[in-house]
């Protein structure tokens, strides 16, 4: 029987050092909150416990303002919030995809009622909203999801654009002095007692997007895939350039055709996309033997996973740090 695996991330980008305690807290709170849920036996239907995990981790995050996903997400060029999330189970490649998702705190679970719908795939902007309030989700007043640090951004945005700055790589990290200002897409892959993979992603997009902009996130092969027979990839970074290149279809490619672990996937895959397209971003990654793959060409991205009771995380290249997993309540 598979040990169960608990993989999330937090963004990649050009995460600064004031940011990086907050970063840690959300990815430890995440993990704490969804790794009951892989304890338990795996359910007859689809991947239930692995499902059930990924949604608490992306949901938790999605309440925290450290992450650019529901609660402090990025803000369009009309100061709006349009969100999107992805989720998919690798047994029987259900799937469920949101895009131009507004006034409700958690685009995941919109994402997974989808799923459960089984007649669709995606839906995008007021289809994926009546979708949300007709399955138990609470409409929200105009601009509750606004934070001062989204609306800073915003400001910069507009003064970049004014004075001719390039802002191909808009900005997603909502802090200051940044040189490489793309990903804080958050997301999770699991893997439960049965080997069920399962995979969500969810974000707010890129600061100064325009209205009705789609990013890599919602697309099934770009910012989330997951195939019990290979495995799944959650990604993060430069919108654009995720979907031009097909990033999470690439790693799993490389896993199944060329033979290589879920590590070395991962980092030859981020590496080629940015070697070849210029811009950066990240994955993580677990294949069908349930080992973990962490790769990003960015200056950081937070990351964290469990498993036998110990929480590996961090947020630098080639850094590992540990403690042991404290249950919440605990």
């Amino acid at each position: 029987m598979p040990r169960p695996v608990l993989l999330i991330h937090g963004g990649a980008g050009d995460i600064t050092d004031s940011r990086i305690a907050g970063k840690f807290k959300g990815i430890k709170e995440a993990l704490r909150a969804a790794w009951p849920k892989l304890e338990t036996e795996p359910s007859i239907d689809a991947a239930g416990n692995a499902v059930d995990a990924v949604e608490a981790a992306v949901r938790s995050m999605e309440l925290d303002e450290a992450f650019n996903a529901g609660y402090g997400a990025c803000l369009n060029t009309a100061g709006e919030v349009e969100m999107e999330a992805s989720l998919m189970e690798g047994r029987n490649l259900r799937s469920g995809c949101v895009s131009l998702l507004r006034d409700v705190m958690h685009p995941i679970t919109v994402a997974r009622r989808l799923m459960e719908k089984k007649r669709h795939v995606f839906l995008g902007g007021e289809a994926a909203l009546e979708l949300a309030l007709s399955t138990g989700s609470e409409r929200l007043p105009a601009g509750a999801l606004i934070t001062e640090s989204a609306l800073q951004a915003l400001r910069e945005f507009k003064q970049q654009q004014a004075v001719g700055t390039d802002t191909t790589y808009a900005r997603t990290e909502l802090d200051d002095a940044r040189t490489d200002p793309k990903g804080d897409t958050v997301g999770a892959v699991a893997m439960d007692l049965d080997g069920h993979i399962v995979v969500g992603t969810s974000t707010g997009g890129i600061t100064g997007k325009w209205p009705g902009r789609i990013g890599d996130t919602p697309l099934l092969g770009c910012g989330t895939y997951a195939d019990n027979t290979i495995g799944g990839v959650s990604t993060t970074g430069h919108g654009e350039t995720i979907m031009r290149y097909n990033l999470a279809q690439r790693i799993l490619g490389a896993i199944q055709h060329q033979g290589l672990s879920a590590q070395a996937a991962a980092e030859q895959e981020c590496t080629r996309m940015t070697t070849r397209i210029g811009g950066t971003g990240g994955a993580i990654v677990i294949d069908h033997n349930g080992e973990v793959g962490i790769s990003f060409t960015s200056r950081r991205m937070a990351w964290g996973y469990v498993r036998d009771s110990i929480i590996h995380y961090g947020i630098e290249h080639n850094e590992v740090l540990q403690e042991p997993f404290v249950p919440i309540g605990d």
